[in-house]
């Protein structure tokens, strides 16, 4: 067993000392996870990978019953409290907006197809909780590619499936994803 898996039991155990001794070992996987998901945002953002991470780190490690089985279970955990971290400030965003005094455009010039990076993630998040109901396997995958920044190769670890079984999943993914946002009515 790695330090991280025996830190992990210990820390979901209740061992105070535990979380203190694992942030270390994980905090730069961590780290590289924000900064990859963070790597497609909008310039001027205000949450940055370092808030991110501290922000997912919390929320990890307050759980009352965190239940992780291993490392990998460990960052799947991790890259869903980010996606949900990202969603919360992409509807705080959007609800802000929604106040502001509103202005003329001429639609001429908009690009209508692209979607700011805010919406773009509250349209993900809607269309992964549809997915999560209907594959919650192929969730899993969008949930790692997207919100955690994992490849395909690493996903295929992670599972420990076939990078090819794993390539497939995602591309299977991909079109459900689109094709529930392009009938989707609000989006």
């Amino acid at each position: 067993m790695s330090d991280v898996t025996l830190l992990l039991a210990a820390v979901e155990r209740g061992e105070s000392q535990a979380a203190e001794e694992l942030l270390p070992l994980v905090y730069d996987e961590l780290r590289h996870l924000a900064t990859t998901r963070m790597a497609g945002e909008a310039p001027g953002q205000t949450l940055q990978p370092t808030a991110l991470v501290h922000e997912a780190w919390l929320r990890l490690v307050n759980q009352k019953d965190p239940g992780w089985n291993n490392r990998v279970h460990f960052f799947r955990a991790a890259a869903l409290a980010m996606r949900r971290i990202l969603v919360d400030n992409a509807r705080s965003k959007a609800s802000l907006k929604g106040g502001q005094r509103t202005e003329r455009l001429n639609i001429d010039d908009l690009d209508l197809a692209a979607a700011p990076p805010d919406d773009r993630i509250l349209m993900i998040d809607e269309a992964l909780g549809w997915l999560e109901t209907h594959d919650p396997e192929c969730a899993r995958i969008v949930t790692l590619r997207f919100f955690g920044g994992f490849t395909i190769p690493e996903i295929a670890r992670a599972q420990g499936a076939s990078e090819r079984t794993i390539a497939r999943q995602w591309a299977y993914a991909k079109a459900c994803l689109f094709q529930f946002i392009r009938e989707d009515p609000g989006a």
